[in-house]
């Protein structure tokens, strides 16, 4: 892994956060995006390497939904970039992680990801990012 890519937090309602998250960081977000296939809107703040991404659920059935319903607002994952996205996940399912999902898949901020379940983790729901060139 190359460093903390961002931090995922799970909030309820985007716009707002957006305004509390622009006072707390003195900037505004530099990409809103919808990400169709996870039923979600998010938005990315940059802070120097890492940054921090704002998740709002589109609907009941998305993940960020069932969390805030579970857990309430809050960090919901750490991601981290890797070089390749493909042999990290080998190498970390031959570890004995759990993958959530079995091939990477297209994410916000033009990347390709994929999530280890929490259950593998210490409890923390940890997701891999590559860039897509």
């Amino acid at each position: 892994m190359l460093k903390v890519e961002h931090i995922g937090i799970a909030v309820k309602n985007i716009s707002e956060s957006n305004e509390v998250f622009g006072k707390l960081f003195n900037r505004a977000p530099y990409k809103l995006e919808e990400v169709v296939s996870e039923n979600v809107k998010t938005s990315f703040f940059q802070m120097g390497e890492t940054k921090i991404e704002l998740l709002e659920a589109t609907n009941e059935e998305s993940a960020i939904a069932k969390f805030i319903d579970k857990k309430g607002e809050g960090i919901h994952h750490i991601a981290y970039e890797v070089a390749n996205i493909h042999e990290e996940m080998k190498r970390l399912e031959a570890e004995g992680f759990q993958l959530i999902n079995k091939e990477p898949k297209k994410g916000a901020d033009n990347k390709l990801v994929c999530f280890l379940h929490p259950k593998s983790t210490n409890g923390v729901l940890i997701e891999l990012c590559q860039e897509i060139i």
